[in-house]
């Protein structure tokens, strides 16, 4: 018994002097920043927590993406939307001035497209028009609130599209997330309760295929990492601060376990470079600590 007691200590002793070890480089990497750097780390199979302001509510830019296409294939699962049915892009949903792939493919709009294309380009690509009109498909941000309320996700709010929060720089703060919800949601997510399993998978598919922020959480990241992630950036303000450098993502692990990671840095005067380069070391200092 004593042995058996004994192994129990020194395990527990080694978990604890690691994650010491974990916080001390986490710590070093954000030391001196001006920014607020939120944190948040869960192991799927082990339960492992990592949380550094993971309560703050953090703007969330285009991470929200995620939540509103989960809303939409909630629809999709209910049979109120189809992935197949067909979209009309024109001047209206085409806005100009924003971040938007779709736009450039469709240049001209007047065309019908399925909702999955819009879907894949909102999430992978990050397109600001097709998150607007799924959102009008939707029937508002409040259809995407009450969803991840049902499925009892705290710490989150959604109150302003894409259109407004390029309008008017304040109501980015409106739309807000803590770390601690986001690696919650994701955890949500990967175990079906958000969605039924064929949407689950098909979002998983298109999260794994973001193209956005390669310079974040999968740069110092093994090639060929399975990384499911969505990213989010407010640019800079006229003062020359940033209201939001975020990713949240699920990773899987060499071998085979999982973890999911939300790194929001918020309002910080940092350059778009040193922003991107905490979340890239903060997500290398996580892998290396499940690595080891």
């Amino acid at each position: 018994m004593k042995k058996i007691s004994l192994l129990f200590l020194l395990i527990s002793a080694f978990a604890f002097a690691q994650q010491s070890a974990l916080e001390q480089k986490i710590n070093s990497i954000i030391k001196g920043k001006k920014a607020t750097v939120g944190i948040s780390v869960l192991g799927f199979e082990s339960n492992f927590k990592y949380n550094k302001n993971a309560d703050k509510k953090l703007p969330m830019q285009s991470v929200f993406k995620f939540h509103i296409a989960a809303a939409v294939l909630d629809f999709v699962d209910k049979g109120k939307l189809s992935l197949d049915q067909k979209i009309l892009l024109d001047k209206s949903n085409l806005l100009e001035n924003t971040w938007s792939p779709l736009r450039d493919k469709y240049p001209n709009g007047s065309i019908e497209v399925p909702l999955s294309e819009i879907l894949e380009f909102t999430v992978a690509k990050s397109d600001n028009n097709g998150c607007d009109i799924l959102l009008k498909l939707l029937g508002g941000t409040q259809t995407v609130q009450k969803f991840m309320k049902s499925k009892g996700v705290k710490g989150f709010q959604i109150k302003y599209n894409e259109e407004a929060m390029h309008k008017d720089w304040n109501v980015q703060y409106e739309n807000y997330s803590t770390t601690n919800s986001a690696v919650q949601t994701l955890k949500k997510f990967y175990d079906g309760k958000l969605l039924l399993k064929k949407s689950t998978d098909y979002l998983m598919k298109v999260m794994l295929s973001t193209s956005t922020g390669l310079n974040k959480l999968v740069e110092q990241l093994p090639k060929n990492t399975p990384v499911a992630r969505k990213t989010g950036a407010s640019g800079k303000n006229n003062a020359g601060l940033t209201g939001a450098e975020n990713e949240i993502a699920i990773v899987t692990l060499p071998n085979g376990k999982h973890y999911a990671i939300a790194v929001f840095v918020s309002n910080s005067m940092e350059t778009d470079a040193v922003n991107c380069k905490m979340i890239s070391d903060i997500s290398k200092t996580v892998w290396d600590y499940f690595n080891k």
